[in-house]
């Protein structure tokens, strides 16, 4: 029995995860880069900035608690302002005092980083007494207010005396280097990517028949090792088409050596009343033989050797359902709108034509149609015959399955072949008609 665990949100990431390689290998990246920057900005500048915005706003704190005691101490105007002086020139701080003010308890708002919570703690060590801070009035300085005994203390602190510089450039840095990282990971995971984007799409051509030319090896070497297996491995299939062709045309010559010399001895036989019957019986069935033969050798040969071209689809629906009337068969052509598609049109044109005749065998009238269906393209061939019951839909693809017409049993299997070669598929359904439906899907 296996334990499947699943992890919480399991399916949400999914759905969110990138499709492609490329977008997937850069998070793979990148989510472990930030998680190390953040643990790193965390353990270490998480303390320290905390404690260095602590000890500057306890030693702000501490000045200002001092120049108070000041203040408190030496009540004399001389003195008052000998000691704001002071202040001023020492400390950097520009102190006033307010005689018999009152504290406007005002509420002041916080400001990015520990700094105001921090000054905030530290004046509430060293004053036991009511104060407020304002950090939105002045971009420069720090406004803060001190109820005292004997009035109200004014304090214009400057900002640098809290701010920690060094953070922010470390920020930037983190920051910086992660975008950087980034840069030069998705410039060489591109190069890796488009090696392989070609790779598959010279393989889905290839898969599909049409003539595509070796790949240039590059990226990475597994890449490069995928593209020259590649290479090879078209290379074999070319040669092994060739000589399959090669052998098959010297069995077609073989096979049709005797057919002729039967023809001929056939034709030279004295019609007489006796003979006539057997003449013409002798002469059908060499031309049956004739018939199965090329069945026979177009199956094993295919049509590989033909290139795909774009090609007007309807045009060749058009001269499959001509052909079919100069046969005396009843075929209706439907097509609602022009359709070009990139095909190898001697292929098409016969797996359409075994398709027809199948149908024209089976049922007294054929309606072939095509239609635009997104980024592919629908060929339906519908008859008005018996049909074929579902069990049997499959098996009709066999080669050499005959029917009770008599045929080859390789109009079906030759139709599917070819359409699959073209990468698309062929069905069997229950037509509109009562009888049987072809449907073709091929890609745009």
């Amino acid at each position: 029995m296996r334990l499947r665990i699943r992890l919480p949100y399991a399916g949400a990431f999914k759905r969110l995860a990138p499709r492609g390689l490329l977008g997937r290998t850069l998070l793979i990246m990148l989510v472990p880069l930030v998680l190390v920057q953040a643990i790193a900005l965390q353990m270490f500048y998480g303390n320290h900035l905390g404690i260095v915005s602590r000890r500057l706003a306890g030693g702000l704190a501490g000045e200002i608690a001092y120049t108070a005691d000041l203040l408190q101490r030496y009540d004399t105007p001389e003195d008052h302002a000998w000691i704001l002086d002071t202040a001023r020139r020492q400390f950097l701080l520009d102190i006033r005092l307010d005689p018999g003010a009152v504290l406007d308890r005002r509420e002041w708002q916080n400001v990015l980083g520990p700094a105001d919570d921090d000054l905030a703690q530290a004046l509430q060590e060293r004053f036991n007494a009511p104060f407020t801070m304002d950090w939105t009035s002045d971009p420069r300085s720090v406004l803060i207010s001190i109820q005292l005994p004997d009035g109200v203390l004014s304090v214009e602190a400057p900002r640098k005396r809290l701010s920690i510089g060094t953070f922010l450039l470390f920020v930037c840095w983190l920051v910086g280097s992660a975008l950087f990282l980034f840069g030069i990971a998705a410039v060489f995971m591109r190069n890796q990517v488009r090696a392989i984007r070609r790779l598959a799409r010279s393989a889905e051509a290839f898969g599909v028949g049409r003539d595509v030319p070796p790949i240039r090896p590059e990226g990475a070497a597994e890449v490069r090792q995928a593209a020259s297996a590649f290479n090879r491995m078209q290379e074999r299939i070319r040669r092994f088409l060739a000589q399959r062709t090669e052998m098959l045309a010297g069995v077609s010559h073989d096979l049709r050596t005797p057919l002729t010399r039967l023809r001929l001895a056939i034709a030279m036989l004295p019609p007489t009343t006796e003979t006539q019957q057997d003449i013409e019986e002798m002469t059908a069935d060499v031309e049956e033989m004739d018939r199965m033969i090329s069945g026979y050798l177009a199956f094993a040969r295919g049509e590989g050797a033909e290139q795909a071209e774009e090609i007007d689809l309807t045009t060749i629906l058009d001269e499959v359902a001509a052909s079919a009337r100069r046969s005396g068969a009843s075929v209706e052509l439907l097509v609602t709108e022009a359709v070009r598609i990139k095909l190898r049109a001697d292929a098409i044109r016969r797996a359409l034509t075994n398709l027809v005749d199948n149908a024209r065998r089976h049922g007294r009238h054929v309606v072939l149609g095509a239609e635009p269906q997104g980024r592919s393209v629908q060929v339906t061939v519908d008859d008005d015959g018996p049909g074929i019951p579902r069990e049997r839909r499959e098996s009709v693809f066999r080669p050499f399955e005959t029917d009770a017409d008599g045929g080859t049993g390789l109009g079906l299997t030759i139709a599917r072949d070819i359409v699959r070669a073209h990468g698309g598929e062929i069905f069997l359904e229950d037509s509109p008609m009562g009888g049987l439906r072809a449907r073709i899907r091929l890609p745009v």
